[in-house]
């Protein structure tokens, strides 16, 4: 059974419970409850007066807690205690994972393709309910899967792919991060990461003017190099605000993924996405409890 996480959404009207305590505690231990009338009126009056119905005589100490509960709910409530929405993964097509990899000679024909490969299928298995999308690029870029939840189909494309599918020679990364661009543009995502497998071939000025639009938008650019980084890729990633990975990390990566998406919402002023806020239900209970305080009194 999966742990449901608690959060209080507006924790500075807790504050008022101190004052709150204070006077319901002086509230209750308070001796007179008709205020200075007993001591203004005869005791024989005020019991014949009480016996006649005309005074309702000295307030029940239940009543004093239930009205005491039922302020404390009502702040309790205004605090927004929230839990985790177990349907979390429903808000989908708002945080998506564009992988845009380049398929040029010098990295189908590597000796590290088959390793390139084996890392994009890795993390596309621990996108969880994150969908997923494949661009190519070589002397031109194309897409290869669009956005889709079905991430088992953009591994089996990932998986299919062989030197000289792209019959455009050369080595344009400034395609590919447009298409990506375009992707969460057309699916109007919120949020998402584009990650660049590479060699670092073609990364140039204008490559790094996407990368900073793509980091203006919400999303981040991280990159997975075959070869040792450049200095150009690392420059991409802190312009494209995610990381440079590693060929050997596909865990960190992954990792880095899945630590996405509800940090990006929170960004993005978008917490109540993940949280139920139980407030109202406080207020119910409240409402409650001071139900039986509104009777009808027999004449």
């Amino acid at each position: 059974m999966q742990d449901l996480s608690f959060l209080i959404l507006r924790p500075y009207w807790l504050l008022a419970l101190a004052p709150l305590a204070l006077f319901g505690g002086w509230l209750i231990r308070r001796k007179d409850r008709l205020g200075d009338w007993d001591r203004a009126v005869s005791p024989a009056l005020l019991q014949a007066l009480t016996a006649m119905g005309q005074v309702q005589g000295v307030t029940r100490r239940w009543t004093l807690w239930a009205v005491f509960s039922s302020a404390i709910l009502v702040v309790l409530a205004l605090a927004g205690p929230a839990v985790e929405r177990r349907d979390t993964p429903a808000f989908r097509n708002l945080d998506a994972a564009i992988f845009v990899l380049d398929v040029s000679k010098s990295m189908t024909e590597s000796p590290q393709w088959t390793a390139m490969q084996t890392l994009g299928l890795h993390v596309l298995s621990s996108l969880g309910s994150r969908p997923g999308a494949l661009v190519l690029y070589a002397g031109d870029a194309y897409v290869a899967e669009a956005l889709t939840h079905d991430v088992i189909q953009v591994g089996q494309t990932l998986s299919l792919i062989q030197s000289g599918i792209l019959p455009e020679p050369g080595s344009r990364p400034e395609r590919g991060l447009q298409l990506a661009f375009d992707i969460l543009d057309q699916t109007h995502s919120l949020s998402g990461d584009v990650i660049l497998l590479s060699d670092g071939a073609g990364l140039a000025e204008g490559s790094l003017a996407l990368a900073a639009a793509l980091k203006a938008r919400g999303a981040r650019l991280s990159l997975v190099s075959i070869t040792a980084p450049a200095p150009t890729q690392l420059a991409h990633a802190e312009v494209g605000g995610g990381r440079m990975f590693p060929m050997d990390s596909p865990e960190a990566l992954a990792r880095f993924l899945r630590d996405n998406t509800r940090a990006s919402f929170a960004r993005q002023a978008y917490p109540l996405l993940y949280w139920r806020d139980l407030g109202r239900s406080f207020l119910l209970i409240a409402a409650l409890l001071l139900l039986p305080m509104f009777r009808r009194r027999p004449a």
